[in-house]
């Protein structure tokens, strides 16, 4: 049986729930929803496991905070001995417009701390991502507060959908796997 881990970055504790840096959270926190699992809290994140065509997919929060994601990572990698190309990262991107969602095989962190720490841990750019736009709405040097701020009400209501398609494209990854749910997903 295939194993993955989907790991959702974001920042622990009330006050980043609902912000755009909080994305990763907040779309397994639906899948989790809408599967009808629990998290727990365990070694440097919160887990949930589900199966699903086969394949048995390990959810992971962090609870490290962004800048030190690639701890839990790294662990949870380890713990259940699954392979890096089985990895999946969701991060919100300011390089991408609002609502647009991407996967990539391996790219830079993109000035992301999240992933800079889990490039630096596991020595390599080469895991899956999945890149879920967040705009870029800010004026210069208010970038920490546009992330770390809530959604506003017309991203609001467009959200539902997006972290849908996010989902769907998680689940492809585990089971068509990276190429084909890029073909088929990335221009959506």
């Amino acid at each position: 049986m295939s194993k993955f881990l989907i790991v959702g970055l974001g920042n622990i504790g009330d006050e980043y729930e609902n912000t755009r840096h909080n994305i990763g959270f907040t779309i397994l926190d639906a899948l989790a929803k809408e599967k009808n699992l629990k998290f727990t809290v365990d070694r440097l994140a919160s887990i949930s496991e589900y199966k699903f065509k086969g394949k048995t997919l390990t959810l992971v929060k962090p609870s490290t905070y962004m800048n030190l994601s690639g701890k839990a990572v790294n662990y949870w990698l380890q713990a259940e001995k699954i392979p890096k190309e089985n990895l999946l990262v969701i991060t919100d991107d300011l390089a991408l417009p609002f609502g647009a969602v991407r996967m990539k095989g391996k790219g830079s962190d993109g000035g992301h701390n999240g992933l800079k720490n889990i490039q630096e841990t596991l020595t390599t750019s080469e895991y899956a991502r999945l890149r879920f736009g967040v705009g870029n709405e800010f004026s210069k040097g208010k970038q920490v507060d546009y992330v770390l701020g809530k959604w506003d009400n017309e991203e609001a209501k467009t959200l539902e959908p997006r972290i849908k398609l996010s989902i769907e494209m998680i689940q492809g990854f585990a089971t068509i796997g990276l190429q084909k749910t890029m073909s088929a997903y990335n221009n959506k």
